[in-house]
């Protein structure tokens, strides 16, 4: 992602503390390896903190998301949900190991995940948050509780709905973005990829090539 993401950071009730972003580092999950990463948290917080059973935690939605990741060091320590819809972006699933709790690693991962959804050009992000929580999440981002939306349960927890309003990007991709760009990886859009290397071979050996 970028060096310090100051739109996302914007979303935050409070700037991220000074020397956060140096100590704790966020991405998208890539690889299978950081896949297995943001399993193992979910188990040791959602499964075993609050007894979710298993087929409710890993509800067929992981592998159609966008995860991330928060370390401290080589270590991952947190993680969160992001789905996308028309109009509109879903976060789910944000889980600090228990020892990591209280920390600024949350919000180095809030702002990063944020900052990847201005990005992308979302202007509203909504959350389904357990109601106990609202005092926590309420000072932490910049939110409001959907009007005219009833409370819910599921999995044994009460849960209220809450919008969270996203500024606009300067750099938001769009249909004309630099072709190039779009198809680098996910939230690494300003750095040159693999396919940017393979543009300097010339030619092509198949006239119909796949998308």
């Amino acid at each position: 992602m970028t060096s310090r993401p100051l739109i996302g950071e914007s979303v935050l009730c409070r700037a991220v503390p000074a020397g956060a972003f140096e100590h704790y580092t966020a991405r998208p999950v890539r690889t299978l390896e950081d896949f297995q990463k943001m399993v193992s948290i979910r188990a040791a917080v959602f499964m075993t903190e609050q007894a979710c059973p298993y087929t409710e935690e890993f509800d067929g939605n992981d592998l159609c998301a966008t995860h991330f990741l928060v370390f401290d060091g080589e270590n991952a320590i947190g993680t969160l949900r992001m789905r996308w819809f028309a109009g509109f972006a879903k976060l789910e699933r944000v889980v600090l190991l228990r020892s990591e709790r209280g920390r600024p690693a949350l919000q180095v991962m809030l702002a990063e995940a944020f900052e990847l959804a201005t990005r992308k050009g979302y202007r509203l992000m909504i959350a389904q948050i357990q109601s106990r929580l609202w005092p926590v999440w309420s000072r932490t981002f910049r939110c409001k509780q959907a009007e005219g939306r009833p409370h819910f349960s599921f999995s044994d927890f009460d849960y209220l709905e809450i919008e969270i309003p996203l500024p606009e990007h300067p750099q938001a991709l769009k249909p004309v973005t630099d072709p190039m760009v779009i198809i680098r990886p996910e939230g690494k859009w300003d750095v040159p990829g693999v396919l940017d290397a393979s543009a300097a071979r010339s030619g092509t050996s198949d006239a119909a090539a796949c998308i």
